[in-house]
């Protein structure tokens, strides 16, 4: 008759428990009165942080997508294709010549390969046509309340009132990704004022409408996490029979030398490059798929974005910006 008993306790006191956690849970509302302290304490003009949550709301298309990322099971030879398609590269090596002239002057400045600032412009915005209506204030005030990853949200919503107050963006224009990321380049607010440049010198770093900042912005990111302009990205190659796949993985470095000795090869199975680089190799599938051998700049792009999927479709976009007559239509 005790266990029983006990059951009863341990369930009443469980139910408890949840109902004073569900009691102590501030509203919304409040929620954001708290943050607005926070967002003043830390200097932020009060006029802009009132001004910021004026019409604030709840969007909970916000927290259904944060709870719903996982995508359908794919390859990197069905991705690609849909990532980057015929049209998209003639675009880019549209754009590409278009802008070369402001490119080749940031790409140079920042030591980054003009290419890439392109591909990554053409596959986090297609080349800034699409970057968001969510509103940025909202978006990241509903992911802080809900919870999940409240401290991460609530950084980013506190740096986007940074933004706002050093007047870099018009508060009706404020908006991007459902999960806060913004303009051209797709920056979270934290990233945003880590690496965004005011390049034509206006006094705003506009990543939502100036291609100078934009495209200087992209190249910034890349040199300050490390970008080296005497490598490219990786190159796709082949495997040998046997081959052991526990060596495979970023943390995992040899030369060009070594990985020779240990039969990979080219994707022609030519052999390797003879520069002395270090350099992992990435299965972003499994054995049986692709296999890359990833430079530096693999581990700089995996910084933007931590995807082998996103990473390999910029290199995939960059490889054909620059030698359009080696990969012709797909």
């Amino acid at each position: 008759m005790i266990r029983p008993l006990l059951l009863v306790v341990t369930c009443s006191a469980a139910l408890m428990s949840a109902t004073t956690m569900a009691e102590e849970k501030p509203s919304f509302e409040q929620y954001l009165q708290q943050v607005k302290q926070q967002a003043v304490a830390q200097g932020i003009a009060a006029h802009t942080v009132d001004q910021a949550f004026a019409n604030v709301e709840f969007k909970k298309r916000s927290v259904k997508l944060d709870r719903n990322q996982p995508e359908k099971r794919q390859t990197l030879d069905t991705y690609l294709p849909k990532r980057v398609p015929q049209w998209k590269i003639d675009k880019a090596r549209k754009l590409y010549k278009e802008n070369y002239q402001l490119l080749s002057k940031i790409g140079d400045e920042f030591g980054v390969q003009p290419r890439f600032i392109v591909a990554l412009w053409g596959n986090e915005t297609n080349f800034g046509t699409y970057t968001g209506n969510f509103d940025i204030i909202s978006a990241l005030a509903t992911l802080a309340y809900d919870g999940r990853r409240e401290a991460f949200f609530r950084k980013e919503l506190i740096a986007a009132l940074s933004i706002l107050d050093e007047g870099h963006i018009d508060l009706p224009k404020f908006q991007g990704s459902w999960a806060g990321a913004m303009g051209q380049t797709q920056f979270m607010p934290s990233s945003f004022l880590a690496y965004a440049v005011d390049y034509d010198g206006d006094g705003r770093k506009d990543i939502w409408g100036t291609q100078e900042d934009v495209f200087a912005s992209i190249a910034n990111y890349l040199k300050q996490a490390g970008w080296n302009n005497d490598l490219t990205w990786g190159r796709q190659v082949k495997l040998p029979e046997g081959f052991d796949v526990s060596l495979t993985g970023l943390k995992t470095k040899k030369s060009l030398a070594e990985w020779q000795a240990l039969g990979v090869r080219r994707y022609d199975m030519s052999n390797l490059p003879t520069r002395d680089i270090q350099a992992s190799i990435v299965l972003p599938d499994d054995a049986q798929g692709r296999a890359y051998l990833a430079y530096g700049n693999y581990d700089v792009l995996m910084d933007w974005n931590r995807s082998y999927y996103f990473v390999t479709s910029v290199g995939y976009l960059s490889d054909r910006i620059a030698y359009p007559s080696v990969f012709k239509a797909q």
